[in-house]
Parts: C-alpha cells; structure tokens; sequence
C-alpha cells in the first residue's frame, strides 16, 4: 500500500495497493497504480538508485483489473437471510473503478440468478444477467438487474463489466446503483473441480471449507450451495469407489465424519445474533435442516417442534438459553436422507447375530454459538419409520461415535408401526435400528418338492376343468361352482408360481409386485366365495331333494351365481385396498404383514369356512330326517349322500390347508405337510369330483378304448 503524508500523519491518504520484488543486482521492481488525487507522486531514494543503461524500457503501471481493484471486505458487509449485502446507494461511495469482494477471507461473487427481493437487507436486490465469464473471455459487460414486484428485472441499472481473474475470483467495475434502496448481493465462491471422483479434490472442498468460521454469519443460499457441492461430490466419490472395487468400512465411516463434520460447521454459520427469537429452515435433495435461535428477550415459554419430512425434535432452547451468560442459544438440526449409504446400520456392533435395518433418515442436532450446552431435561426426537416395520424386529435408539453406532444415552420412548420416539440425553447424530433374526438358510429340497407339487396340482386342475367342460354329467348335477373353483385356483397357483420363479425380476417394480399381490387375494378369495356358494346350492338340493338344476335355474342363474363368486372378492379388495393401499407388495409379493392387515384375506377366509360349517350341520340334520321318511326315491338320495360327501370333504381339504399354515411356526414336518396339501387342491378335485363318479369313469373307460382302437389300426 502506498501512503501520503499530510497533516503530520504518515498515512493521511490511502491509495490502491502495488506489488514489489526484490531483483539480483541489488535493485526493486515496483508495479505502479496511478494515485488517487491529482497532486500526489511517488517519491524515491535516489541514495540507493542503481545506474542503468538508457536502454532498458521503464516499467510501465498495469492496467489489468485483476491487479488493481478495491477490495470490498467484511466492513462493507451486511448480512441477510440469504445473501451478503454490500454497502447501499451511500453518498459517500462513488462507486468508480474496479472492485472484488471478500467475505471473511473468502472469495465472493455477485449471483448471476434471480435473488429473492428482500434478500440482501434491502428492499431491491442486485445481481448480473448473462453469467458470469471465464479467464479466457477477458472482460465482458454485463447487466445489473433489481428484483422488485415480482419481477426478476424490474429495475435496470447501468451495466458494469466483468473479469475472471487467474485465482478463481472475479472483479467487477461497479456503478452507482439507480435506486437507493437496492444493494450489490454476494455470495462466498467455493470451488469443487470438474468431474471430482478422487478423494485428494473431496479433500480439497472440506479444506476450503474448514477454512470457513464458525463465528461468521453466512446466507443460506451460500450454504445450501456449498452443502450440495460437498454431497454431490460425496456420492460421486462413492459410487466412483463402488464400481471400481469395494469399499472399506473405515473408509465409509472417514467420510461420513467428514460430511457430518463439514455439514454441522456450515449450519452453524446461519446462526445469527437476536434479542428475541428467530428461525431459518432450509430442504435439499440430501439434507434438511432448520435452525432455532432465542434471545435474552424472548417472548416463548418453549420453542415450537423442529419439523422435517421424516423426523422432529423437542428441546428446551429456553431453558439451556438461562444457564448461558448471555441469556441465548440456537439449536441446528439436520436430516440426512442418503447417510446410511456411508454411516451403515452394519456398523452398529452387537452380541448376537442379527440383520440391521435402518428405519429412519440419520438426524444431527448441535447447540452451536451456544456458551455453555448442557442440556436442561432429555431431548425427544420422533423418527418416522422410512421401511416396513416387522413387529418380531428389535428396536434401537442409537448415536454415531466416530466409527460405530451405540446405544449409550438413548432410549426408545415410544413405538408403533409408523414411527418411533427416542429420548437421549446429550446431543450428536442418531438413527433408528432394527434387528431382525436371520431367515433360515433355504432348503433346495424344500424349493424343488414345491415347485413339483405345485405343477403337479396345477396339471389336475386342467384335468378336472377339461373333465368338466367335455363330459356328460347328470341332469341333476351343476358344476358351475366346481368350474370356477378350478378357475380361480388354477391361475391363483399359476401365478404365485411363476412370480416365486421371477421373484429377483419384479421385486424391484414395486407397482408390478404391488399388483400382483392384489391379484393373488382376489384369486384365491373368489376360490373360498365359490366354495360357499357350492355349499348353498348343496343346501337347497337337500331341501327340495328334487332335480337340482330346474330348481336353482329358477331361483340362483349361472350368471348370478358368477356375478357373487367374483364380486364378493372384488368388493373385498377394494375395500383393503382404500383402507391401506401399502398393504400390498410384500417382500414375496404377497400381503403385508404389518398392521394386521393379512386379515384382509384371513378374516373373509375364516368367515366362510365359519357359515359353511354351520351350512353343513344343517345339511346333515335336514338329510337325517330325510333318510327317516323315506319318502324321496333311493336313487337320488343316494346321489344326494354322495354330493354332501364330496363337498364336505373339498371344504376340508380346500379350508383346513390354509387352517393349518397358522400353526407351522418353523415347524419343518407341518411347513411340508401344508405345502403338499394347500398344493394339490386341484388333485384332490380331480379324484372326488371326476375319479370317484362312475358315470365319468365309463366315459373315461370309453374315451381310452377308443384311442386304443386307433393306434391299433393305424
């Protein structure tokens, strides 16, 4: 800095600051700026002036900008929400030459967007249309617009221009702004390399950022800026290290300290001083965060619940506000929607073998700026679970500790199948784990009897419906029950079939396996329904014990009859469905678990087997007193015993199958003596309804002779 002395003061006036090197021989360079006032020179020491030759050319002052402008710093600076202001329409500015802004230390920039009126501490908010240049382009001219009425730019100022400077800042040749009540804003300028995917340029960003201080006021514009540069850089630099080779866990957690190290210190930077009350929120893609500051004139008995989407906390601000001299404290609390992928639930060490789920997003809660930060009672936060919930899981309230999460100081206050309350007693970064056993490894034996079983019955099913279609039954039998039994299992055991066959292709589709599932319940429901009717049809064949089918023709149609098989189910899946559409899609593809709402299928199920149950004690009383008076014809009173038969014994074996899976409970003879059963339905059906009928086995006999004839002729 060169000085002016005047009125016996050394440095009375100030001009713009001038570079010296020292030279070999014994001489100095000087790069010279032109003064500031018209009667000012530069004086020299003739005493230690090196003769040179009159050839050598004078060193000439630099015009480039980069090298002389008037550093605008921390004493022109006001701070606001969102961006940095620097000094308004002021009559003592001229607003002459060329200007760089500085920020703590930092280089700053005038945004090149549209700045939210209000922002900057003042009614008009500056910034520059057209972006801003790079070295190459030299200096380029830009227009300044002010943000008023809604209205990105309603005031036009004068243009200024622009230069990039070697060192990554910028100068800016600024005017008097056109209205008073408007302000250049500012912005720190922290820069991340393009394409950064190593960890040496990861480092380079938390070292510039660590460079920040925690007593500085920065906008939140600035700091949700730097948050997204630093996570985007994060994930780049993991997935870059995924595709390449594994990650080791000492790595992941060095990172996540890192991000939450690098996240606590930026929120910090939004605290601002206040004699009241004051908060400032903020959501990207990565993180949340909302801060809470008090002051020793606050009007609240307590401060409101800090919100995010998938997490809250309740702290007494106000109290820990009492026992710090200054009578003020802020909370900042953060949720982090893609930490578990560094701060893995794995990390959470316990005795027993278990699989660790994360429930919740990780959440960090600081007191920064706050004197003395003992807490005045336990602080509740309420995690809302981000996975379904298992209720034989174990839950845990845990906090990170540098390389593992651990249970010291929390405790779960309060649980349900949609969130969680944990009360801890200091503050740090927590999460929700649950522990769940592990399955049992799978039993290839287990799969292929399955996978034979359930072909097997599916093969009989399509025996049993051709039987029906193509054979000549009796006027007095209707199998239109029987038909559309056969229907509804059939494609019901199909597709849980295939979709256990495919299961790695559709579970990724949640919608896909979503739908699958409600199919799956309304195939099956419609097997039970149809069974019910076939149970009443039988009822009213043994009331009127006359021809079945002129009787029913009259009161129950084939068509009435499909119209309540397949509504009933319908109407029951809807109804689940509007109830709780996430009751479906689980990890099978089959109904949930939670909320009990696997009784969606159970509870009609249990219905169903409950009437016909009571339907087949009155059918054997009424056939009972039928037999005693002998007054129908033996032929069809047997025929009649022969169907009361063959439907109680298909309501057991299609009704007590499902019964039966409530008791397996691990139990492998049960789980196998279920999978048999529940999957030869269809062969079951098959035997009793077409095996067993000697008219179709005649036609059957008929059938096979002649196929034999022909070969024979052939």
């Amino acid at each position: 800095m060169s000085v002016v002395t005047l009125y016996n003061y050394c440095c009375y006036y100030g001009s713009f600051p001038i570079r010296v090197k020292a030279c070999p021989g014994n001489y100095y360079v000087y790069e010279l700026v032109s003064p500031p006032l018209c009667n000012l020179a530069y004086c020299a020491d003739t005493g230690s002036v090196n003769t040179i030759s009159p050839s050598v050319t004078p060193v000439t002052i630099s015009t480039d900008p980069c090298y002389n402008y008037t550093v605008l710093n921390d004493t022109w600076r006001s701070t606001s929400n969102t961006y940095d202001s620097f000094r308004r329409c002021d009559t003592s500015v001229t607003w002459s030459g060329w200007y760089r802004f500085v920020i703590q230390g930092w280089n700053a920039y005038i945004p090149d967007t549209c700045v939210a009126q209000y922002s900057c501490g003042t009614d008009i908010t500056l910034w520059i249309r057209g972006g801003h240049p790079t070295v190459e382009d030299g200096v380029v001219t830009r227009d300044v617009c002010g943000h008023w009425n809604n209205y990105c730019c309603f005031f036009g100022s004068y243009p200024i221009k622009v230069k990039a400077c070697p060192g990554n800042y910028y100068v800016y040749e600024l005017v008097k702004p056109t209205v008073c009540s408007s302000t250049y804003c500012a912005g720190i300028n922290i820069t991340l390399q393009d394409g950064c995917t190593s960890p040496n340029c990861f480092q380079n960003l938390l070292e510039q950022i660590e460079n920040i201080s925690t007593s500085q006021v920065l906008s939140v514009t600035t700091v949700t800026n730097i948050l997204t540069m630093a996570f985007n850089a994060s994930e780049n630099i993991l997935e870059s290290s995924s595709s390449s080779s594994s990650v080791s866990p000492a790595e992941l957690a060095s990172q996540g300290n890192s991000m939450l190290k690098t996240s606590e210190k930026l929120i910090s930077t939004l605290v601002k001083p206040t004699d009241t009350s004051g908060n400032i929120s903020f959501t990207l893609d990565a993180v949340e965060g909302r801060v809470f500051m008090v002051g020793p004139n606050v009007a609240l008995n307590k401060i409101p619940r800090l919100d995010t989407t998938n997490s809250s906390v309740d702290i007494d601000l106000i109290g820990i506000a009492k026992n710090n001299n200054e009578r003020s404290a802020a909370v900042a609390f953060m949720s982090f929607n893609t930490m578990e992928n560094l701060l893995k639930p794995d990390f959470f060490n316990t005795s027993n073998d278990t699989i660790k789920t994360m429930m919740s997003t990780v959440i960090s809660a600081t007191l920064p700026k706050t004197t003395n930060t003992k807490l005045t009672k336990p602080v509740n936060f309420t995690l809302k679970h981000i996975r379904e919930f298992d209720p034989s899981g174990s839950l845990s309230c845990v906090y990170w500790n540098i390389s593992e999460w651990i249970v010291d100081g929390c405790s779960v206050l309060e649980t349900n199948s949609s969130y969680t309350v944990c009360s801890c007693v200091h503050l740090s970064t927590f999460a929700l784990i649950m522990q769940t056993s592990r399955p049992p490894e799978s039993d290839s034996l287990l799969d292929v009897l399955n996978l034979v079983c359930v072909i097997v019955g599916l093969v009989f099913f399509s025996l049993a419906l051709l039987t029906f279609a193509l054979c000549q039954w009796s006027p007095g039998v209707n199998n239109v029950a029987r038909i559309n039994i056969c229907i509804s299992l059939l494609l019901a055991h199909l597709l849980f079939l295939l979709t256990q066959q495919f299961l790695s292709l559709i579970r990724p589709h949640q919608v896909s396996c979503v739908v699958i599932s409600g199919v799956l319940h309304f195939l099956f429901l419609s097997g039970f329904v149809w069974m019910f009717i076939e149970a009443v049809l039988l009822f009213i064949c043994v009331k009127n014990l006359s021809q079945i089918s002129s009787k029913k023709r009259e009161v129950l149609s084939s068509g009435f009859l499909c119209v309540i098989g397949y509504t009933v189910a319908l109407v029951v899946v809807g109804v689940s469905v509007g109830l709780l559409p996430e009751g479906y899609g689980s990890e099978h593809c089959w109904i949930n678990m939670d909320k009990g709402f696997i009784w969606s299928f159970l509870g009609p199920v249990c219905v169903i087997l409950a009437l016909n149950m009571i339907l087949f004690i009155c059918i054997t009383i009424r056939l009972n007193s039928t037999l005693k008076n002998l007054n129908a014809e033996v032929s069809q009173m047997k025929q009649t015993k022969i169907m009361v038969f063959k439907t109680l014994a298909q309501f057991v074996v299609l009704g007590c199958s499902w019964i039966l899976g409530f008791f397996t409970n691990g139990s492998k003879v049960l789980e196998i003596l279920f999978l048999i059963l529940n999957s030869q339905q269809g062969t079951f059906i098959f035997l009793v309804c077409c095996v067993l009928n000697n008219e179709i086995r005649q036609q059957y006999r008929k059938f096979f002779r002649c196929i034999c004839c022909g070969r024979k002729q052939h």
